[in-house]
């Protein structure tokens, strides 16, 4: 090889000057969005636990440090106590039964009968698919005063009692956001019912990438329609679960408006329905306890954190791809 062939083959490596020129564009680059994120995003949130750590009333202009006396509170009193209770029973419930409900409406509307052109939804699938996703197009605020009617006493025009009482049932028409018993439950059932719309779309999507000669393969096999979402459905839209699993959880977490409309600021009847969010407004706009408050909203930043984290290790499994 001659001298300017080598001379061809070699690459030059940047100079010092042109690798501080690259280094100084991406920092002027980053410097303004960068700064934007810290001031309104990051900024907030270092606020919210410095005040968290005062006896701030919202009023005064100079608050006294009181290091953790408010997270003492919080697991001292017994309110705050059950919205907290109230909160963990969101995260179990509402994730599980609004996916679950989600796959099996989604699986419906996609491979739920064989037809003449193979593997199809149900009949009448695409009229069903409005009607999921109808609750997606109204407002959690419109919703809340909706069902507020709906579960209110017949005397006030409830909806459901007087369904109950015109069939006969008389017996079961109670007063459901009355009654401590059944006013939290009924805000779960309709946080349920708002959200398992956009996950039966979201896991729709998911299903029609499944080449249909896998179903006519496993049909062929004997497989039934269980077996066939066990063994075939769920491991290819896995991923799609995942993150609506974990998604479904943080939005599980924050039932502030549904309970807020329904129940009220106390959240319910002997304040049965109250969860954190409830809790952490009354402190703040009912007591004026501001630094209580952001205790309060700390403490929902770090569960809401560690629920995503626990869902995503508890969720990840080996991808299963498409040849």
């Amino acid at each position: 090889m001659t001298k300017k062939a080598a001379a061809r083959g070699r690459v030059s490596k940047p100079g010092p000057a042109l690798q501080h020129g690259k280094y100084l564009f991406i920092v002027v680059f980053l410097v303004f969005p960068l700064g934007i994120y810290g001031l309104f995003t990051l900024s907030p949130y270092l606020q919210a636990i410095f005040i968290s750590m005062t006896d701030w009333t919202g009023l005064t202009g100079t608050p006294k440090f009181i290091g953790l006396d408010n997270y003492s509170w919080i697991f001292s009193d017994s309110q705050t106590l059950v919205a907290l209770k109230n909160n963990a029973i969101l995260l179990l419930v509402v994730p599980a039964a609004t996916v679950l409900l989600g796959l099996f409406f989604a699986s419906m509307l996609n491979v739920g009968r064989r037809g003449r052109s193979g593997i199809e939804g149900v009949r009448g699938s695409a009229v069903y698919r409005v009607v999921y996703f109808f609750p997606q197009v109204l407002s959690v605020a419109i919703i809340g005063v909706l069902f507020k009617y709906v579960f209110a006493p017949t005397e006030a025009g409830g909806i459901l009692n007087s369904f109950l009482r015109g069939i006969g049932l008389d017996s079961l028409a109670v007063p459901w956001l009355g009654d401590p018993n059944f006013a939290f439950w009924c805000v779960v059932v309709v946080m349920i019912w708002s959200f398992v719309g956009f996950y039966v779309v979201l896991f729709s999507a998911a299903m029609q990438t499944i080449p249909k000669d896998i179903y006519e393969a496993a049909l062929l096999d004997g497989s039934n329609r269980y077996t066939t979402f066990r063994h075939v459905t769920l491991p290819l839209v896995w991923d799609t679960v995942q993150v609506g699993w974990v998604y479904m959880a943080i939005q599980a977490m924050d039932a502030f408006a549904f309970v807020f409309i329904m129940l009220g600021i106390s959240g319910g009847p002997s304040r049965a329905g109250d969860v954190l969010g409830v809790a952490m407004y009354r402190t703040a706009f009912n007591d004026y306890r501001f630094g209580r408050a952001s205790a309060i909203g700390v403490l929902l930043l770090i569960v809401t954190l560690i629920v995503s984290l626990v869902f995503l290790r508890l969720a990840r499994r080996e991808r299963v791809e498409l040849s």
